[in-house]
This record gives C-alpha cells, structure tokens and sequence, in this order.
C-alpha cells in the first residue's frame, strides 16, 4: 500500500497567443487560469501576445528564467495557418521535447473532433527545469489538454507518476 501524498501547488503561468483576444473576450486563457486554480495552483502572470514567433519566445523566455515559475500553458497558435507561429517560437527553447504529449492530446482529441485534430501541432516539453504545454486555441481543446493530461501531471499524488515529482531532478548534468 503506497502512502498518501499532499497536493504539492506550483506557479503556473498562462500565455494566450492571439491577434485578436483581449482579457475581455480571452475565454480560453480564463477558463485555464479557472481550472488551475481551483485546484490549487498559483497563476503567477497570465499574458496575451499576438502570433508573432519572437513575441511569444519573449515572454516564455522570460518565464522559463524566473525560478518561481514552475510550468506555462500556452492556448493559440498551433494551427496550420500562416499566423501560427507557437511551435517554432517555443520549440527551440526545449531541452526536452515531450513527446507522448501531442500523441496523446490527438488520440484523445480523436475521440471528441475525430480527424480534424490532426490540425493541432499540440506540443510540450521542459526547457530550464520549466514544463511548457502548447494547447490550440478553442476552450474546448484547452479543457481537453488540462483535463485529461495535464492536471494529473502537475498533481504529486497522481500515481504510479507524475511530472512534479520529477521536477527537483530536472536541471540534473
């Protein structure tokens, strides 16, 4: 029989990628910060930026720098579009791509929007001990990605494992 563990509450951060969201009508951002939150997560800084690659490589930068901050999800530009631009600003700033995220968000997308979730470059990784999860646009996608991924991962007492108790062992050389 393992022993209980106590929810463990980080910082996490929340970028909207949009052109066109203001704090107004940025339903997806609100509805992670929400979600987040009521679990007992901190929102630490919640920001838009417009789909511009070294706009939004700017402010994850700066979070991924910020010792206090422990994971960001990002909602909005993963399409296909020409404006789509969150993989290639946040990809290059990985250390570690993970890749069953985007595997498993589309498997279970699949079962919600069938095949037009091969539209999302869904993506995640860690980069300076930091987790980065890339959510599409639409709040249903982002209830999607936290709901059935991601609050799990950011919850010590999931088990037999979970990313935060991962984390102390994440800038090891």
């Amino acid at each position: 029989m393992s022993t209980p563990r106590n929810f463990i509450p980080l910082n996490v951060a929340v970028l909207t990628v949009s052109d066109s969201r203001t704090e107004e009508t940025d339903k997806s951002g609100k509805m992670l910060v929400d979600a987040l939150t009521a679990v007992g997560h901190h929102k630490p800084e919640k920001v838009i930026v417009p789909d511009n690659i070294y706009k939004i490589r700017a402010v994850v930068s700066k979070w991924i720098s910020n010792p206090d901050i422990q994971a960001i999800i990002t909602t909005g530009g993963t399409g296909l579009t020409g404006r789509d631009s969150t993989p290639e600003a946040i990809e290059v700033l990985f250390d570690k791509a993970i890749e069953g995220f985007g595997e498993l968000f589309r498997a279970i997308s699949y079962e919600e929007i069938k095949t037009s979730t091969i539209q999302s470059r869904t993506l995640a990784g860690v980069a300076n001990g930091t987790y980065i999860f890339c959510l599409p646009g639409s709040t249903g996608a982002c209830k999607t990605g936290w709901e059935k991924i991601i609050q799990a991962q950011l919850d010590y007492r999931t088990r037999p494992c979970n990313f935060v108790e991962m984390m102390p062992r994440l800038l090891e050389t």
